[in-house]
C-alpha cells in the first residue's frame, strides 16, 4: 500500500513507495516484454483530463490503463468539456469523480489540479500543473535511473536547461534528494532552480553547484545528465525566450561515449541540444519514454487498489 491516495506533488513519494512502485514495475516490464495479456484492473476505468498539449504523458497513462486491461475517457486540451463554458474545477471534479475508478490531470494553472482534487473520492494523479510539478514524469525519470544504474543513492547528477519553469526538474530535484544526491544545476541566471528547491536539496543534506554555461569539464564526471528544453510557452516576454533559448545548448563534444553516465531528457526536444547524441550509447532518453508505461501502470493498480 502507497503512501498517499492523491499523488499532487513528489515529496508525497517516500522511498517505501518507489521500492513497491519499482517492484511491480519491474513484474509488469517482464510481462509485457513477454507479450502477456494482464487483467489487474479489468472493468475498471481512467478518465484523462488533459487541458494542455501532451504527447508521452498522455498516451503512456492511456497505454498503461489498456495494458492492465482497464478502459479511459478522455478530455482533450478543455475544448470539448464543460470548462470552456465557465465550469469551474470543483464542479468539473465533482462530475468526473461519478464516471471514473482514477483520474489523471493535466492543467496550465499551477496548483490546479490539487484544486481539483480536493471535490473528488477516487484517486487523483498530477500529470503536470503549468510550472510547478510533475511528480509522475519524476517517477519515470526515477525509475529509468534506477533500471539503467541499479541505485538512486549517491548519484551525481547535472540538470541542464530550463530550471525555472521545468517542473520535470523540480519533481525530480524531490525525489533525487532523498538519496544523497550531488547536484550541478546548468542554466543561465534567468533560467536559474527557484530557491525553494535549493532549499529541499540543503535541508536534505545534498550538495549542489550552479554554473551559467556548459562545457565538457562540468559533465565529465556526472552520473546521470538530465536536459530540459527552453519551454516558449513559459514565457511572457518573447524577447526573454529569444536570449534565454541557446545560452546552455549541449554540443555532442561535452559528452564522453566512454564515461558511465547517462543523458537523459523528458521530451519533447527542440534544438538544445545535438542530434549526434542519439547515436551515443549513454543517450537513454527513448529508453526513458519505454519505462514510462510499466511504471505508471504500477502507480494505477497501486492506487485503484489502496
Amino acid at each position: 500500500m502507497l503512501s498517499f491516495q492523491k499523488l499532487l506533488r513528489a515529496d508525497q513519494i517516500n522511498k517505501g513507495d518507489l521500492v513497491k512502485l519499482f517492484n511491480r514495475a519491474d513484474i509488469y516490464k517482464d510481462k509485457l516484454s513477454k507479450s502477456e495479456k494482464i487483467t489487474d484492473l479489468d472493468g475498471k476505468i481512467l478518465a484523462s483530463l488533459f487541458f494542455e498539449p501532451s504527447t508521452r504523458t498522455r498516451l503512456s497513462f492511456e497505454t498503461a490503463m489498456h495494458r492492465l486491461g482497464g478502459k479511459v475517457i478522455t478530455v482533450e486540451d478543455g475544448s470539448s468539456s464543460s470548462t470552456k463554458k465557465g465550469e469551474t474545477l470543483e464542479d468539473t471534479g465533482r462530475v468526473i469523480d461519478q464516471y471514473a475508478d482514477i483520474i489523471v490531470m493535466r492543467h496550465p494553472k499551477p496548483y490546479s489540479v490539487e484544486e481539483f482534487s480536493k471535490y473528488v473520492t477516487n484517486p487523483v494523479i498530477n500529470a503536470g500543473d503549468g510550472d510547478n510539478e510533475h511528480p509522475t514524469q519524476s517517477l519515470v525519470d526515477s525509475y529509468t535511473i534506477y533500471s539503467e544504474k541499479g541505485s538512486l543513492e549517491n548519484l551525481k547528477v547535472g540538470f541542464l536547461g530550463d530550471l525555472k519553469y521545468g517542473r520535470t526538474v523540480h519533481s525530480l530535484v524531490n525525489i533525487l534528494s532523498k538519496y544523497n544526491a550531488s547536484f550541478k544545476f546548468i542554466s543561465s541566471e534567468y533560467l536559474a532552480l527557484p530557491d525553494k528547491l535549493k532549499t529541499v536539496a540543503k535541508n536534505n543534506s545534498n550538495s549542489f553547484q550552479e554554473y551559467q554555461t556548459v562545457n565538457a569539464e562540468i559533465l565529465e564526471d556526472l552520473d546521470v545528465l538530465y536536459v530540459t528544453r527552453v519551454q516558449r510557452e513559459r514565457f511572457d516576454n518573447q524577447d526573454d525566450y529569444i536570449k534565454n533559448k541557446d545560452v546552455c545548448y549541449l554540443d555532442k563534444k561535452y559528452i564522453s561515449a566512454k564515461n558511465n553516465s547517462i543523458i537523459l531528457h523528458p521530451l519533447p526536444r527542440v534544438d538544445e541540444m545535438d542530434k549526434f547524441i542519439d547515436e551515443l550509447p549513454n543517450a537513454k532518453y527513448f529508453e526513458q519514454v519505454g519505462y514510462s508505461v510499466p511504471i505508471r501502470m504500477s502507480l494505477l493498480y497501486s492506487l485503484v487498489n489502496l
